[in-house]
């Protein structure tokens, strides 16, 4: 159902004049017919149970509720639940409870203090950087990250290195391994010549093992999801965006039809900040690796664990299946590729969770070649951790050493000298993002997704490859705020406020005074700003398109209106020609041979589609976007269905996404 009241858009909605901070609700034009059918119905019940979701939210849309409807709070209880299966639904209308109003007061005062901070900091954007745009509180800290990790990597120098890789084999196998005097940075060979020098050394020395050290090592599985681990790793597995996975998890999560079983939720409640797990879940784990895997990878005792996030509400549950036993494969057929594809996930690191550690032989000799055995594989059966980058290099783990031995000799095969150079600091994934916003304490489980999303909408900054690219506009609005609002744009200071949202909600503080401390102080900003700040000039905030404008032979430039980016004259006003902004998609016009370009409807949130560059010559179009890969049945133009599918414009083809063409070159209308 979804909030029915909210701050009215159009104004500031929020008693500032006083400071009490009284939020001035209205009841959504979209959600006035149910509010009246739940009052009607309320009438006559003698109790009224409210099963919203089991977090801050979900306590406000209960109390927001009960006001919109006018019911009488004498006749209201409150449920909760994790998990949408029978068993979970009757144990929490067994235990009702009221209303929590310290999580009421804590949401309410976050939406209050968001109210605040962007009603009063747009009209300054407005006024000193361009009309439409607007700032928030969690987001601008994100953004903030994104801009000063791309000026670090404006700002670092590179540096040329060398490293050398010796191959060598013990005399009686021949089993050729490598060892490499990079494998420190302290060792860098920082030119070719001192290299050279150092390799006809090596290439006329005799190889022996001086000494061979054998250990064990234990590898410990992760912690089941919590919302923002979730969405890491289905960015890192599976690239799904935070949005997109906090959409499908919502969906396993609200329920299935999984047969003869019935519509039940396979997941519990995704916006959680707790790794904690039911204590029923936990015996089940136990039984099902004992069942499936063998009694040696059940640990002695069920593994626990404490997720060290700021704030985090240990009353919640991890993200896990609501059944181990409802294995993926089992339900496959009744999931959506993205809903089979993210509790497979979802399924697997709770499953891996409750095993042993995966043990390893670790070996290392003196010539600083290093090797991991996989001796017992315990959790890593089922599932391994993913990474955030990957050079294609073989891990520690997938590196064998050949047996060797105290005194064996050693062939010398080959030296091979490579050149390095070293690498900036890479721009931020959607899970390196999130990752530092939960380190830093920044927004919370249900704030991670629509933080990222928003930073993207309003154009501040952009996707490439996979990772965050500020725009012009995201710099300008950024270092406005640096300079004349440190506090919002300050990682401290926001976890701080973070942390004050967590002490109302557990009834440690008031809401209204927290509000008074931070806008009195915010407010006076603000007017010095409208006054004092310097405007900034649209050369800092304009792209470069590459076009000359055909009227007045000027650069034309790329600006962002109310519709999205359109190409303009950069002389301007002087010369007020303008265009839209199209992106070739790196496709051919099936019927006419031009480019395929993306287009969107005209009017606010306009549909996006594609279509020939040669309109209104050609009226080529199709809703979906077109790939470069021809069909492998009649060679016809393929197009997206999902991220892992693709269908033909002109048979019946399903198949696999070929791999994607590049997109993004500018071309004209």
């Amino acid at each position: 159902m979804g909030h029915v009241r909210d701050i009215p858009k159009r104004e500031m909605g929020v008693k500032v004049d006083d400071l009490s901070f009284v939020p001035k609700y209205r009841v959504m034009a979209d959600k006035r017919k149910i509010v009246k059918e739940i009052a009607d119905a309320a009438k006559s019940a003698t109790t009224v149970y409210l099963a919203t979701d089991p977090d801050r939210e979900g306590e406000a849309i209960s109390w927001h509720l009960i006001k919109a409807a006018k019911i009488d709070a004498s006749k209201v209880q409150r449920v909760v639940f994790h998990e949408i299966t029978d068993g979970a639904v009757k144990e929490a209308f067994a235990h009702p409870r009221d209303l929590d109003d310290n999580l009421i007061d804590a949401q309410q005062a976050r939406r209050v203090l968001d109210r605040l901070v962007g009603y009063e900091l747009s009209p300054v954007l407005w006024k000193k950087v361009r009309r439409g745009l607007s700032a928030g509180r969690v987001q601008s800290v994100a953004l903030r990250l994104i801009v000063e990790r791309e000026q670090e990597i404006e700002a670092f120098q590179t540096e040329e290195y060398w490293s050398i890789e010796a191959k060598l084999a013990p005399k009686p196998s021949r089993q050729v391994f490598s060892g490499s005097r990079a494998a420190r940075r302290a060792s860098r060979s920082r030119t070719k010549q001192r290299l050279l020098r150092f390799t006809g050394d090596l290439e006329g020395a005799g190889y022996r093992v001086i000494s061979v050290r054998r250990r064990e090592r234990r590898s410990k599985p992760s912690a089941p999801f919590i919302t923002s681990t979730l969405q890491q790793e289905a960015w890192r597995k599976l690239r799904f965006t935070a949005r997109r996975t906090m959409v499908v998890a919502q969906q396993l999560y609200e329920g299935v039809n999984v047969g003869t079983g019935g519509t039940t939720g396979l997941i519990t409640y995704m916006r959680t900040d707790s790794t904690n797990v039911a204590d029923s879940a936990l015996r089940e784990a136990s039984a099902y690796v004992k069942e499936k895997f063998g009694a040696s990878f059940v640990p002695k005792t069920a593994r626990r664990y404490t997720k060290r996030v700021r704030g985090a509400q240990e009353a919640h549950e991890a993200i896990r299946p609501t059944s181990l036993f409802a294995e993926p494969e089992k339900v496959k057929n009744h999931l959506t590729p993205e809903q089979f594809r993210l509790y497979d996930l979802i399924w697997r690191r709770m499953v891996a969770s409750q095993m042993n550690d995966a043990v390893f032989d670790a070996t290392r000799v003196d010539i600083d070649a290093e090797s991991s055995v996989l001796k017992f594989a315990g959790f890593r059966k089922v599932y391994m951790e993913g990474t955030d980058s990957s050079n294609g290099k073989p891990s520690e783990e997938s590196r064998d050493l050949p047996p060797l031995e105290d005194g064996d000799a050693l062939d010398f095969i080959a030296l091979t000298p490579e050149q390095h150079f070293t690498q900036p600091p890479p721009r931020y994934t959607e899970a390196t993002l999130i990752r530092t916003l939960e380190e830093e304490g920044i927004g919370r489980p249900s704030t991670y997704a629509p933080t990222l999303a928003t930073v993207l909408d309003r154009d501040y900054a952009r996707k490439a490859k996979g990772r965050f690219e500020p725009t012009k506009l995201g710099r300008a609005v950024t270092g406005l705020l640096i300079q004349h609002f440190p506090d919002v744009v300050d990682i401290g200071f926001t976890a701080k406020v973070e942390e004050q949202l967590d002490e109302i909600a557990s009834g440690q503080r008031a809401w209204n005074p927290m509000l008074k401390e931070f806008y009195q102080p915010f407010n006076a900003t603000v007017q010095e700003a409208l006054e004092k700040a310097e405007r900034v000039p649209s050369s800092e905030i304009d792209e470069e398109s590459g076009e000359v404008c055909e009227k007045c032979d000027s650069p034309m430039v790329i600006k962002s209106g109310r519709f999205g980016r359109f190409l303009s004259c950069s002389g301007f006003p002087n010369c007020r020609n303008s265009k839209p902004l199209m992106e070739r998609v790196g496709v051919e016009c099936p019927k006419d041979g031009g480019d395929i370009v993306e287009r969107r409807q005209r009017g606010k949130g306009g549909r996006k589609f594609y279509g020939c560059a040669n309109y209104p010559d050609c009226d080529f179009t199709v809703n979906r976007k077109p790939l470069g890969q021809p069909c492998p049945e009649c060679s016809g133009l393929l197009v997206e269905q999902g991220r892992d599918r693709c269908q033909c414009r002109e048979c019946d083809y399903r198949g696999p996404v070929p791999e994607a063409v590049d997109a993004g070159e500018l071309v004209e209308a």
